[in-house]
Protein backbone atom coordinates (compact mmCIF):
# COMPACT_ATOMS: atom_id res chain seq x y z
CA UNK A 1 0.00 0.00 0.00
CA UNK A 2 1.60 3.60 -1.26
CA UNK A 3 1.02 6.74 1.29
CA UNK A 4 0.07 9.80 -1.03
CA UNK A 5 1.94 12.58 1.45
CA UNK A 6 -0.06 15.78 1.50
CA UNK A 7 1.87 18.67 -0.52
CA UNK A 8 3.75 21.12 2.07
CA UNK A 9 1.83 23.50 3.14
CA UNK A 10 3.78 26.48 5.24
CA UNK A 11 0.56 27.95 6.95
CA UNK A 12 -0.01 24.30 8.26
CA UNK A 13 3.28 23.48 8.78
CA UNK A 14 4.01 26.93 10.67
CA UNK A 15 1.25 25.77 13.78
CA UNK A 16 3.61 22.72 13.99
CA UNK A 17 6.91 24.56 13.79
CA UNK A 18 6.15 27.66 15.99
CA UNK A 19 5.22 25.69 18.80
CA UNK A 20 8.60 24.29 19.48
CA UNK A 21 12.28 25.09 19.89
CA UNK A 22 14.15 27.68 18.95
CA UNK A 23 11.93 29.43 16.40
CA UNK A 24 8.77 28.97 19.43
CA UNK A 25 11.20 30.75 21.52
CA UNK A 26 11.48 33.16 19.41
CA UNK A 27 7.88 33.34 18.79
CA UNK A 28 7.93 33.08 14.81
CA UNK A 29 4.81 33.35 13.36
CA UNK A 30 3.41 33.07 9.71
CA UNK A 31 2.61 35.67 7.74
CA UNK A 32 1.75 34.98 3.67
CA UNK A 33 3.11 32.20 1.34
CA UNK A 34 3.28 31.77 -2.35
CA UNK A 35 4.41 28.83 -4.83
CA UNK A 36 8.25 29.14 -4.31
CA UNK A 37 7.96 31.88 -0.72
CA UNK A 38 7.21 32.16 2.49
CA UNK A 39 6.98 35.24 4.76
CA UNK A 40 7.50 34.74 8.51
CA UNK A 41 7.42 37.70 11.07
CA UNK A 42 9.53 38.01 13.82
CA UNK A 43 7.48 39.98 16.85
CA UNK A 44 9.32 42.96 18.88
CA UNK A 45 9.89 41.56 22.02
CA UNK A 46 12.24 43.34 24.90
CA UNK A 47 14.29 40.48 25.53
CA UNK A 48 15.38 40.37 21.61
CA UNK A 49 16.73 43.99 21.49
CA UNK A 50 20.28 44.79 20.74
CA UNK A 51 22.11 47.49 21.98
CA UNK A 52 21.64 50.55 22.27
CA UNK A 53 18.04 51.38 21.56
CA UNK A 54 14.36 49.08 20.99
CA UNK A 55 15.71 47.78 17.99
CA UNK A 56 15.50 43.92 17.25
CA UNK A 57 18.78 42.47 17.35
CA UNK A 58 20.76 40.50 14.32
CA UNK A 59 20.97 37.49 15.95
CA UNK A 60 16.71 36.72 15.76
CA UNK A 61 16.65 38.00 12.24
CA UNK A 62 19.28 35.74 10.92
CA UNK A 63 17.23 32.97 12.83
CA UNK A 64 14.06 34.25 11.07
CA UNK A 65 15.74 34.54 7.98
CA UNK A 66 16.71 30.98 8.17
CA UNK A 67 13.83 29.20 8.57
CA UNK A 68 11.69 31.70 6.05
CA UNK A 69 14.66 30.09 3.63
CA UNK A 70 13.81 26.46 4.41
CA UNK A 71 10.33 27.19 4.41
CA UNK A 72 10.52 28.34 1.06
CA UNK A 73 12.22 25.60 -0.12
CA UNK A 74 9.70 22.91 1.07
CA UNK A 75 7.27 25.47 -0.24
CA UNK A 76 9.12 25.10 -3.66
CA UNK A 77 9.56 21.03 -3.78
CA UNK A 78 6.18 20.22 -2.35
CA UNK A 79 7.53 18.17 0.30
CA UNK A 80 9.67 17.97 3.52
CA UNK A 81 12.98 16.87 2.94
CA UNK A 82 16.40 17.67 5.27
CA UNK A 83 18.50 20.17 4.61
CA UNK A 84 21.32 21.89 6.33
CA UNK A 85 22.29 25.85 5.74
CA UNK A 86 25.89 26.04 3.66
CA UNK A 87 25.54 29.63 3.23
CA UNK A 88 23.36 32.32 4.45
CA UNK A 89 25.03 35.85 3.42
CA UNK A 90 22.45 38.68 5.23
CA UNK A 91 23.59 42.06 3.99
CA UNK A 92 22.24 44.97 6.49
CA UNK A 93 20.85 47.93 5.32
CA UNK A 94 19.66 50.13 8.32
CA UNK A 95 18.30 49.17 11.91
CA UNK A 96 15.27 47.89 12.21
CA UNK A 97 12.85 50.41 13.63
CA UNK A 98 12.44 50.64 17.24
CA UNK A 99 9.51 48.87 18.98
CA UNK A 100 8.52 47.42 16.09
CA UNK A 101 8.72 43.77 14.57
CA UNK A 102 10.45 42.17 11.23
CA UNK A 103 8.75 40.56 8.30
CA UNK A 104 11.39 38.16 6.55
CA UNK A 105 10.14 36.97 2.65
CA UNK A 106 12.26 34.88 1.08
CA UNK A 107 11.60 33.01 -2.53
CA UNK A 108 13.70 29.41 -3.33
CA UNK A 109 14.32 30.60 -7.32
CA UNK A 110 16.58 27.85 -8.16
CA UNK A 111 16.65 23.75 -6.98
CA UNK A 112 18.90 21.16 -8.48
CA UNK A 113 19.50 17.49 -7.08
CA UNK A 114 21.27 18.36 -4.30
CA UNK A 115 21.31 22.03 -3.79
CA UNK A 116 18.86 24.80 -3.29
CA UNK A 117 19.17 28.91 -3.54
CA UNK A 118 17.11 31.41 -2.15
CA UNK A 119 16.82 35.15 -2.09
CA UNK A 120 14.94 37.61 0.42
CA UNK A 121 14.58 40.71 2.24
CA UNK A 122 13.77 41.42 6.02
CA UNK A 123 11.44 44.61 6.40
CA UNK A 124 9.89 46.33 9.26
CA UNK A 125 7.02 49.21 8.10
CA UNK A 126 7.70 48.40 4.15
CA UNK A 127 9.32 45.67 1.76
CA UNK A 128 10.87 48.85 -0.52
CA UNK A 129 12.63 49.89 2.40
CA UNK A 130 14.59 47.10 3.65
CA UNK A 131 16.55 46.06 7.30
CA UNK A 132 18.49 43.36 5.19
CA UNK A 133 18.82 41.60 2.07
CA UNK A 134 19.68 37.82 2.20
CA UNK A 135 21.07 34.98 -0.06
CA UNK A 136 21.74 31.32 0.58
CA UNK A 137 22.35 28.17 -0.80
CA UNK A 138 20.83 25.16 1.24
CA UNK A 139 22.16 21.45 1.00
CA UNK A 140 18.99 19.23 0.46
CA UNK A 141 19.44 15.97 1.61
CA UNK A 142 17.87 12.88 -0.61
CA UNK A 143 18.01 9.94 2.45
CA UNK A 144 18.33 10.57 6.22
CA UNK A 145 22.06 9.35 6.72
CA UNK A 146 20.83 7.58 10.45
CA UNK A 147 18.37 5.14 8.57
CA UNK A 148 20.99 4.12 5.53
CA UNK A 149 23.07 0.83 5.92
CA UNK A 150 26.55 1.83 6.72
CA UNK A 151 28.90 -0.41 4.37
CA UNK A 152 31.32 -2.47 5.83
CA UNK A 153 34.85 -2.58 5.60
CA UNK A 154 36.80 -5.42 4.16
CA UNK A 155 37.88 -7.69 6.57
CA UNK A 156 35.52 -5.93 9.35
CA UNK A 157 33.66 -8.58 11.61
CA UNK A 158 30.27 -8.71 12.33
CA UNK A 159 29.11 -7.93 15.69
Amino acid sequence: MSKTLARFDAKEASKFFFRHGHTGWLGLRYSAHGENWVELELPWREDLLGEPGAVLASGPIVSLMDMASGMSIWQTKGTFVPIATLDLRVDYQRPARERLGVFGRVECYRTTRSAAFVRGVAYDQSIDEPVAHVAGVFMTIAKDPRTADVAKSEGEADD
